[in-house]
């Protein structure tokens, strides 16, 4: 929905962009991303979170504006990390588009959560912020057979 949205506004102000999503045919994927990195008049891409799947190469971008808010934070981990590849010469922003009140600030706050939980649980027991108590960290290592 976002998507479309995004794409009325560009036709409207005479951009040029690409759009990929779950809609476009997986043909049609690799060669919307070589003309991405290619062709520096195009400097938009239109770009759903799940339906850009792994491996793709945006070096040729250097902004990466995040709409859909996944439950996942490694998802959105990922859609950053398209244009933080060999190659990147260029400093990458990061921008989240949430509006107060939405479903989507409900979801960064979960995906937040679940970041720090994996930053508390995979802390030293150097006494560093996020470090997880002795008597947890002792349990989850013998657990974990450690």
């Amino acid at each position: 929905m976002m998507l479309d949205i995004l794409e009325v506004l560009l036709k409207h102000e005479q951009y040029r962009y690409l759009r990929l999503d779950g809609k476009t045919q997986i043909s049609n994927r690799i060669h919307l991303i070589d003309e991405f990195n290619s062709d520096m008049d195009i400097f938009i891409f239109l770009l759903s979170t799940k339906a850009g799947g792994l491996g793709i190469n945006l070096t040729s971008a250097n902004v990466v504006i995040l709409h859909d808010i996944d439950c996942n934070p490694y998802n959105d981990k990922q859609a950053e990390d398209r244009c933080h590849r060999v190659g990147q010469t260029r400093e990458v922003q990061v921008i989240r588009l949430i509006s107060k009140g939405t479903i989507e600030e409900s979801m960064l706050k979960i995906s937040q959560q679940k970041l720090k939980l994996e930053q508390d649980m995979t802390a030293t027991e150097t006494g560093e912020e996020g470090a997880i108590p002795a008597d947890i960290a002792t349990l989850l290592k013998a657990s974990l057979g450690l």
